[in-house]
C-alpha cells in the first residue's frame, strides 16, 4: 500500500504526539527517566517527516516549499533534524521533551486542508532556490530550539529561587549549560540567517522580476528577523546583557517568527502562488 506525502507527514504529527505524551511522564518525574525513549520517538517522526517531503520533492520535481503547508513542514523538519544532531549528545537529550510540543503543535496547525493550496504552476526550482529556502529553514529551526532552551533557563532559575528540591534531584543540566546551549543556538541561527540573506541577494540579481521584490512585504520581514537576531547577538557577546534577559529575548524572537510568518507570506505578492511576470523561467524566491 503506497501512503500519499501528508499521509507519511500525518504519521510523524502522531508520532511527534506521543513523544509529548513521554515528555509528560518525563516532567512529572523530574528528568530522572532515561529520555532514549523520547529520542527513538522523535528519530521515528523525523524519518516518516523526511518521507512526506521526500516524495512531495519527488512529485514537483524540486524543492517542496510551494505554500504555507510546505513552508511549515519544512521548518518543522529542520527544527527536528537540529533537536536530533544535538540530542543525541545524552546531556542535552532532555530538550527533546521540551522540543516535542513546539513540534506537535506546528505539525497540527500545518495539516489545516487551506494551507496546501496549489498554483497553476509549480514553483521553487533552481538550486539557489532549494539553498535559500533550506538555509532559511534551518535558521527558524536554530531560532526555535533557542527559545526551547531559553524557556527551560528561566524555569530551572525560578525553580532555583524558590529552592525546589526537583531541581537538586533532577536530570536537567546545571543552569550555567543551558546559557551556553542557548547563546549558540542563537548565534547559530543568525549566521544562518544572513546567509541565506546573502543567497538571497545573489539571486535577485541573477533575475529580473516584475514587479521589484526589493520592497516586498516578506523581504522587509526578514531583514527585521534578522535585525532582531543581530541585537540579540550584539547584546549578549558585547555589551554582555543578563543571561536571563537573554532568555527572554530569545522566546520573543521565535514567537515573533511563528506570529508573522504566516501573514508576511500571504500578504507578499512575489511569494504568493499565482501567475507573475517573470522574464525568465526560474520562479521567484520566497522567504
Amino acid at each position: 500500500m503506497s501512503f500519499t506525502d501528508r499521509q507519511y507527514f500525518s504519521f510523524a504529527v502522531i508520532l511527534y504526539g506521543l513523544s509529548v505524551l513521554y515528555s509528560i511522564f518525563l516532567w512529572r518525574r523530574g528528568f530522572r527517566e532515561d529520555n532514549k525513549v523520547n529520542y527513538l520517538l522523535l528519530l521515528a517522526a523525523f524519518l516518516f517527516h523526511s518521507a512526506a517531503m521526500f516524495k512531495r520533492g519527488l512529485s514537483l520535481q524540486q524543492c517542496p516549499v510551494n505554500n504555507l503547508y510546505e513552508a511549515t513542514t519544512f521548518i518543522t523538519w529542520a527544527m527536528a533534524l537540529i533537536y536530533l544532531l544535538f540530542g543525541a549528545w545524552p546531556r542535552i537529550s532532555f530538550i527533546g521533551a521540551f522540543a516535542s510540543p513546539v513540534l506537535f503543535s506546528i505539525g497540527v496547525f500545518a495539516l489545516m486542508p487551506a494551507l496546501d493550496h496549489h498554483g497553476p504552476k509549480p514553483e521553487f526550482t533552481g538550486g539557489w532556490l532549494s539553498l535559500h529556502v533550506a538555509l532559511f529553514a534551518l535558521s527558524y529551526g536554530a531560532f526555535g530550539l533557542s527559545a526551547v532552551a531559553g524557556f527551560m533557563y528561566l524555569s530551572q532559575e525560578h525553580d532555583l529561587k524558590m529552592h525546589r528540591i526537583k531541581v537538586v534531584l533532577s536530570r536537567l543540566p546545571p543552569i550555567q549549560r543551558l546559557e551556553v546551549i542557548m547563546v549558540r543556538l542563537v548565534t547559530l541561527g543568525f549566521a544562518l540567517l544572513s546567509l541565506a540573506l546573502l543567497v538571497s541577494v545573489v539571486w535577485l540579481h541573477s533575475i529580473e522580476l516584475s514587479p521589484s521584490p526589493h520592497f516586498d512585504p516578506k523581504l522587509i520581514w526578514a531583514v527585521l528577523v534578522w535585525l532582531m537576531g543581530l541585537a540579540l547577538v550584539c547584546l549578549r557577546w558585547v555589551a554582555h546583557q543578563s543571561v536571563r534577559k537573554f532568555a527572554w529575548g530569545t522566546i520573543g524572537l521565535f514567537v515573533f517568527v511563528a506570529l508573522t510568518f504566516w501573514g508576511s507570506s500571504l500578504i507578499s505578492p512575489t511569494h504568493n502562488s499565482g501567475p507573475r511576470q517573470v522574464n525568465t523561467s526560474e520562479p521567484s524566491p520566497r522567504f
